[in-house]
């Protein structure tokens, strides 16, 4: 065999161990995330916390991934992409491991604390050393399969985390995901070399990552507890003081260092504020709705799903808008990005507004049309909100773009989820203070929280026309990978300054 046949085997084989790390650990963070509400009524019942104190478990993940989604892809920047990525890897097993061993409520969401960091650096430097490790055509295909590999575990972890409750107990769904991470740290450091950004500074903004904690922590604090301590009381007034302070401080600091977190000039441009709210609200909706479902279909008042049911049940919402998610981008370069947002946000609303109605006589397949409304809805808008985000800026500002769309994601989830939890809560001890069955006052609760998500989706179909003209996606196989990954991360598309994708499709 020649040297250059050679180097080029190891050259294909370090690619290819490349994506296979970073795709296998990317759908198992994403089903990780996906699959943890299904568990919540096991894991209250074995360590007798309240489902609603393990609302954290949830919400305290997407808080600290706000928080550290932008950050890790620095830390990768500066000291090596392989290293940051390794790490996010080990708290990845860390984490699993802390919450299969849990005695209490406190100790797995302090896991999921962890894990809500070790994810966010999986995603952020998993794409950054994809991206470095090919080119071309060869780079479009594997961040596409990167893409994929993020919608099907979004899509499959309810399904799984039922069904491994089922046959192992809750603990098996971290038990299995540390040993695959184990595995890909291992295929990591065969692999992958490392790599760093030379050109750029040396500076993390560190204080900006504590500034976006400190800004969501005092403000879900406030949310979840209103129930308990009155919306205005002192308590829950000094956590929404503490909040708008260290928003403030935010801003102050990100006018301020070298290297912010967010470019606050980009919130001056229009499309990418639209898109970005949209993204907010869609992976808010997404996230709060799975919380509840997961819930009440398992609750014994209720439709009384094992948790295998329940995941099943769920499908049409999470496979659904994964299954459409690859369709919109052709119709999207037909009608317009904006027009099939604004669609898709008034299908997830009629969807919202149906389960508004939801009485304790439901049947599951009262829930169908529906779950499949809020899926086909969401799909539509997902993809090309995230497209929008970024073709809205010039070549140079993409990935300060895409971090922003990304951070809207995990603060989506984090206070949509607790608001949910919230009303969900708050309704419910008020139609049993008032004498009301179980079963009729876990309905009051799901119907008040279904119509607040109407709400916030309607708001999102106002973004559509926030959002002015933006380049448009040509509708290639790699927009619909993006599409399908919109679910949980931006990638770049036909329509992204610098991009020239071609159509293999």
């Amino acid at each position: 065999m020649s040297d250059a046949a050679q180097v080029g085997g190891k050259v294909g084989a370090r690619t290819g161990g490349v994506l296979a790390a970073t795709c296998i650990s990317t759908l198992v963070v994403n089903a990780n995330t996906s699959a943890v509400s299904i568990l919540l009524p096991a894991i209250s019942a074995d360590t007798g916390t309240s489902v609603t104190t393990l609302q954290w478990a949830v919400t305290g993940y997407s808080l600290v991934g706000a928080a550290v989604i932008v950050t890790s892809g620095s830390l990768g920047d500066v000291f090596g992409r392989r290293r940051v990525f390794q790490l996010g890897l080990l708290l990845f097993v860390a984490s699993c491991v802390m919450i299969a061993l849990a005695g209490s409520g406190g100790m797995v969401i302090a896991g999921r604390v962890i894990q809500g960091a070790a994810g966010a650096t999986i995603l952020a430097c998993g794409l950054s050393l994809l991206s470095v490790a090919n080119s071309g055509d060869a780079q479009l295909r594997a961040v596409s399969l990167w893409g994929a590999a993020a919608a099907v575990g979004a899509a499959a972890g309810p399904l799984v985390g039922g069904l491994l409750v089922d046959a192992t107990g809750w603990q098996g769904l971290f038990w299995i995901d540390a040993g695959i991470a184990v595995l890909c740290m291992v295929l990591t450091a065969w692999t992958v070399a490392e790599s760093r950004d030379p050109d750029r500074p040396r500076t993390i903004d560190y204080a900006g990552t504590v500034l976006i904690a400190l800004t969501l922590t005092p403000l879900i604090l406030g949310v979840t507890k209103s129930g308990d301590w009155g919306w205005i009381s002192l308590a829950t007034l000094g956590c929404f003081a503490i909040s708008i302070g260290a928003a403030v401080g935010f801003v102050v600091v990100e006018g301020r260092v070298a290297v912010p977190l967010v470019d606050l000039a980009l919130l001056r441009n229009r499309v990418l504020v639209g898109s970005t709210i949209a993204i907010l609200i869609g992976a808010g909706t997404i996230n709060g709705l799975m919380y509840l479902l997961s819930l009440y279909f398992q609750d014994p008042a209720t439709l009384g799903f094992t948790p295998l049911q329940a995941g099943l049940a769920t499908l049409p919402a999470t496979v659904g808008l994964v299954v459409i998610a690859p369709l919109v981008p052709r119709l999207a370069a037909r009608i317009g990005g904006r027009q099939t947002i604004g669609f898709g946000f008034a299908l997830t609303t009629a969807g919202f507004v149906i389960v508004g109605f939801v009485d304790a006589a439901w049947a599951y397949t009262a829930f169908l049309l529906p779950l499949v409304a809020i899926a086909v809805g969401m799909g539509l808008s997902n993809g090309p909100a995230s497209a929008a985000a970024t073709a809205a800026v010039p070549e140079n500002q993409v990935g300060g773009a895409s971090g922003i769309s990304n951070m809207a994601r995990y603060v989506g989830a984090a206070v949509a989820t607790a608001l949910a939890a919230t009303i969900y809560g708050n309704a419910i001890a008020t139609q049993t203070a008032a004498g009301a069955a179980p079963s009729d006052a876990l309905a009051s609760g799901l119907a008040a929280a279904a119509w607040m998500m109407a709400i916030f989706s309607f708001l999102g179909v106002l973004m559509a026309f926030v959002i002015g003209r933006h380049r448009a996606t040509k509708g290639t196989l790699d927009d619909a990978a993006a599409a399908a990954a919109a679910v949980s991360f931006t990638l770049p598309t036909s329509a992204t300054a610098g991009q020239t994708s071609p159509d293999r499709g």
